[in-house]
């Protein structure tokens, strides 16, 4: 279902990099492999693997943390996240990072930590309230319920117009003047708070 691992976050911290100077790629559009956006953190790999490896798992945190947040958030070119399934804990992260979000009606979206005992980690929540507003991030939270794509904002597609839309929005915006985009994206996104 697309969990990361450490390998996935050092391989997504070098591909964005490259993409953002590459002059042929104008749109980044991220998606999930098969019917899953992403699980969140692989639990194994992720976390038991590195409980007893504290530079290894400083090291994968902050590879994390950087590809989903400090680079989509800031990405130079329109991102855009295509949800196309499961989109689970941690995998919120980079869905709200991008600037715009397409999912599919029968798209799944939790925070399952709570029925774990655990809280919703690193950005998680943050980027929960981003997405919903606080009242809503608290239930969803608190009560480790799922929702659908009719409940996500901008959720209003049916799964098979999902890559036709996405792909429409991607080709608006490679129209539009790089620069402005870069430049518009960032005072949006500087002044919200």
């Amino acid at each position: 279902r697309n969990a990361m691992s450490p390998q996935l976050h050092y391989d997504m911290c070098e591909v964005l990099d490259e993409l953002e100077h590459d002059p042929q790629a104008k749109v980044l559009i991220l998606t999930g492999a098969g019917d899953a956006w992403c699980a969140g953190q692989d639990l194994k790999l992720f976390f038991r693997d590195l409980d007893n490896k504290p530079v290894e798992r400083t090291r994968a945190a902050a590879a994390s943390h950087y590809w989903r947040w400090q680079k989509l958030f800031t990405y130079a070119k329109p991102t855009i996240a295509m949800v196309n399934g499961f989109c689970f804990g941690g995998g919120f992260t980079q869905l709200i990072a991008c600037d715009f979000a397409i999912a599919a009606e029968d798209a799944q979206f939790g925070l399952s930590e709570v029925n774990w005992g655990i809280l919703p980690g690193g950005f998680v929540s943050k980027a929960l309230v981003e997405a919903l507003g606080m009242r809503d991030a608290v239930w969803f939270a608190v009560t480790g319920e799922t929702f659908d794509g009719r409940v996500a904002e901008r959720a209003r597609l049916p799964r098979e117009q999902l890559r036709a839309e996405t792909v429409a929005l991607a080709q608006r915006l490679m129209k539009i003047n790089p620069e402005a985009i870069r430049a518009t994206k960032q005072a949006v996104k500087n002044v919200r708070n």
